[in-house]
């Protein structure tokens, strides 16, 4: 049930309805809870039972956690919880990938081995409603909170529709007092969720799905393509996969915000990123923050050697990196990612010695200049991301870079920047708060009617073939 289908539409127009002709709170916990269940049972009923009972255990471990006097005791029972989720997790997303790199690995050293392939349907989103349940565990375990008593308000927390599919990864002493919290009806609020799902589903269908039409070719075949081609289709991607992801998270948090309830941002116009640390702060931010938290400050963090904080960003960015897919493109794209940030802490610190420098590169041109090469690192990481596989991602890396003869994009290149026009505007207008300067002049019947073109205009361009969002598959 995409987001950007009809079916949500009247879906959500019934859940969002029922929900604030209903005055009595636990009702409304209630409707929420079972419209989550049919959401995701709309896909697959088996596996949306999997996640109540995975959600039942968290709850019963963290009251036992809790009430428990034993350090020993709380250290088996948070094993527990922890063993039961990345075991789901390991099981569901990973087992096919460790049996076919173990094969792999002994045909490499001689061995005759077949491993066999398990029937495994992935369940959509299981990476982030995993880390969700991690973090409550792991919260109470470290006396950050207290556990939750209703079992319904926890299986809300974690089934709750808008964050289901693709997050934003919630944390549940953030989402479980918004529960508790009686909602009143809110002009300004439901005003405020419209337009956050209205550009969502703009990013979405008018400009990821347009990109994706440049991106897909190109990376399905990568051989074919002229070094022109090989660079449009890479920025296609970049631009792609940013409005898509971003898309679905605005769309999430505006939904959210029509029910009463808030969600963390996710994204603060990353491309504007002067350098790869700030990137990871404005990108896949809830994502970013649950690795420091959970993984990246548990190594050790950034105490110590200067190695031994290099050691524990690799770690984290390769781990990171394995989150998202059973792929090896995607392992390698976490370790480069970890890469770059070791190179810039290390570069960081040789600058505060020369001061002059430091002023350059914080001067406009050289902040320009940090932008850019840092949206070009980024884009060129993509391309292994994107790839089938490590040795087509870095074979298209070559090609960009020393040019390749072949064919040209199948289609006009205008309509790539005519888009890349509106992106541009948009980081422009946005961290300046213009766009909702510009909005707020104009009384509600004009705002009313420029909602109702930036619908009508994401339907219209919207490619004939309906695409899924490029997170679901992690």
């Amino acid at each position: 049930m995409l987001f950007c289908s009809f079916q949500f539409f009247a879906f959500f127009a019934v859940v969002f309805v029922l929900y604030w002709l209903l005055r009595w709170q636990e009702a409304r916990v209630w409707l929420l809870l079972i419209a989550s269940y049919c959401f995701y049972a709309s896909w697959n009923h088996w596996l949306a039972l999997l996640i109540v009972v995975s959600t039942a255990l968290d709850f019963a471990v963290a009251r036992k956690i809790e009430s428990s006097l034993s350090p020993r005791g709380r250290k088996v029972l948070l094993c527990i919880s922890l063993t039961a989720n990345l075991g789901l997790l390991a099981y569901f997303k990973y087992a096919n990938f460790f049996l076919h790199s173990v094969e792999q690995a002994l045909h490499a050293a001689g061995a005759s081995a077949s491993m066999p392939a398990l029937k495994v349907i992935l369940p959509i989103g299981i990476s982030f409603y995993t880390f969700e349940a991690i973090n409550y565990v792991v919260d109470v375990y470290l006396g950050r909170m207290k556990a939750e008593r209703n079992l319904a308000h926890f299986m809300l927390f974690i089934l709750f529709f808008p964050h289901l599919i693709a997050g934003p990864i919630v944390r549940a002493r953030d989402f479980l007092p918004q529960i508790r919290r009686r909602k009143r009806w809110d002009w300004a609020r439901l005003h405020l969720g419209m337009q956050y799902f209205l550009m969502g589903l703009f990013k979405k269908m008018a400009i990821a799905d347009h990109m994706a039409l440049f991106a897909d070719p190109v990376f399905a075949n990568p051989g074919q393509y002229n070094t022109g081609a090989l660079w449009l289709g890479a920025l296609a991607y970049t631009f792609q996969v940013y409005c898509d992801f971003s898309g679905y998270s605005d769309m999430a948090l505006g939904a959210a915000h029509m029910l009463g309830y808030k969600l963390a941002q996710n994204f603060n116009m990353p491309y504007l990123s002067a350098n790869i640390s700030e990137f990871w702060r404005r990108w896949h931010i809830s994502l970013s923050t649950w690795l420091r938290d959970y993984l990246f400050i548990p190594l050790g963090g950034s105490h110590g050697s200067q190695w031994k904080t290099c050691r524990n960003l690799v770690i984290t960015m390769t781990l990171g990196g394995l989150w998202h897919g059973a792929n090896w493109p995607f392992v390698v794209f976490g370790f480069i990612q970890g890469c770059w940030l070791s190179l810039h802490r290390l570069f960081r610190d040789f600058c505060r010695q020369r001061p002059y420098l430091r002023s350059l590169l914080e001067s406009g041109p050289g902040t320009a200049l940090r932008v850019a090469l840092t949206f070009i690192a980024f884009a060129l990481t993509l391309v292994i991301f994107r790839s089938t596989s490590v040795q087509a991602g870095f074979s298209m890396l070559k090609h960009m870079a020393f040019g390749h003869s072949g064919i040209g994009t199948p289609l006009h290149n205008r309509s790539f920047w005519y888009l890349f026009a509106v992106i541009a505007i948009a980081h422009l207008l946005g961290p300046r708060n213009l766009w909702k300067k510009i909005m707020d002049s104009f009384p509600a019947p004009v705002r009313g009617f420029a909602y109702a073109s930036v619908l009508t205009l994401a339907l219209l361009f919207a490619p004939e073939s309906d695409r899924t969002f490029v997170y679901f598959q992690f």
